[in-house]
């Protein structure tokens, strides 16, 4: 094998493609990339449950194939200063060439390499890349770390022709994000585990094409843009029904704006101690709504702030974090909090923006 291309495109490509190794000890051509020399060349890395294919335009001289752990010769390329790199085949094991650089890496057989999927052969659902990654990111936070129920920690995506809907829950609290744009045919409902879903997340923000084709193939999903193609497992389970959990009227609502509410939570956790606390009160015919916290080791807050308030007078806890990991997913500068009563969630909304929802149960206390 001889290949001679871009440094600066090799390593933004081999530290893609790095993300996706495994950690297996017990495999460890799992730790590796595999590139492949064809008519251009070819990088693939897999741990099993997810795996990359990325194509990068190259003067291949020599055709072949070799293995070589990615941590590497990703190291080895940002310590190269030449703007080309040589690929070569030695003796079974990779030698990288740039300005006067000769590098040994050690190979591993490619035949241990597992085979990934095959190349593109169904088309899917033709979906914005920014609004894919603006919908997957809006909601990903309130998924469980936990595999225990599956479908919960996952993050559901519908793919319909007349529009995008991402959804995550933890049981405790629940994002939805629907986003207009989906062209292509229905790809149907996906469930992607969490662990891929930042994996996915992290390929979108790096490349550049302007769409993805996105599909389900045997269970799995397939997302292809600008010559990379990320393939991982889905949860073969039903999402929860959440529609049917959504109150169907406040009693009592709040309008503010998103900046006086991130303030406030700012320095409530500083106030609330380890149990991440805080108490909201509202009384609209007094037109209060205030906000407390406090611990025994650093003290208390109480700070009310500037609202539009309407409905029943409500005291009513919940946990910080809960409340404000929503608001980057929130694009207006105002939210309205509508609460259904003591004891029953809690739905927040930008004003004037339909497309974003967020509920979160409040503490029993």
């Amino acid at each position: 094998m001889k290949v001679i291309l871009p440094k600066q495109q090799l390593l933004e490509r081999t530290v893609l493609a790095e993300r996706i190794t495994g950690k297996k000890e017990s495999l460890p051509v799992l730790s590796c990339i595999l590139l492949d020399a064809q008519k251009d060349l070819i990088i693939r890395a897999t741990n099993l449950e997810a795996g990359i294919e990325i194509h990068i335009q190259a003067d291949v001289e020599e055709k072949g194939m070799i293995a070589v752990p990615a941590a590497i010769l990703s190291s080895t390329l940002r310590s190269i200063s030449g703007d080309k790199v040589t690929l070569r085949s030695e003796e079974g094991n990779l030698l990288v060439e740039s300005r006067g650089s000769k590098t040994l890496i050690k190979a591993v057989p490619h035949e241990e390499f597992p085979i990934l999927s095959e190349g593109v052969v169904k088309k899917g659902s033709a979906v914005s890349r920014e609004k894919l990654l603006k919908g997957i990111q809006a909601v990903a936070y309130a998924a469980s770390p936990s595999m225990i129920r599956p479908e919960l920690g996952s993050v559901y995506v519908s793919l319909k022709s007349t529009g995008m809907v991402c959804v995550a829950t933890d049981s405790f609290r629940l994002a939805e994000k629907t986003i207009n744009g989906v062209t292509g045919k229905d790809t149907g409902d996906i469930l992607i585990p969490l662990k891929h879903v930042n994996e996915l997340v992290y390929i979108l923000e790096h490349v550049s094409g302007e769409e993805v084709d996105v599909r389900v193939e045997d269970f799995q999903l397939v997302v292809v843009s600008d010559g990379v193609q990320f393939v991982s497992r889905v949860v073969d389970a039903n999402f929860p029904d959440y529609k049917t959990i959504l109150p169907k009227k406040a009693t009592t609502e709040v309008t503010l704006l998103k900046s006086d509410l991130t303030d406030m939570l700012r320095k409530a956790r500083v106030f609330s101690g380890a149990d991440q606390h805080v108490g909201l009160h509202i009384y609209p015919q007094k037109k209060i709504f205030s906000a407390t916290a406090r611990s025994a080791e650093v003290g208390e807050m109480s700070d009310t702030l500037e609202a539009a308030v309407s409905g029943e007078d409500l005291d009513i806890n919940f946990h910080i974090g809960y409340i404000a990991e929503s608001l980057s997913s929130i694009d207006s500068d105002s939210v309205t909090l509508s609460f259904a009563g003591i004891g029953r969630a809690l739905v927040m909304r930008g004003v004037g923006d339909a497309s974003y929802m967020y509920l979160v149960m409040p503490l029993n206390r």
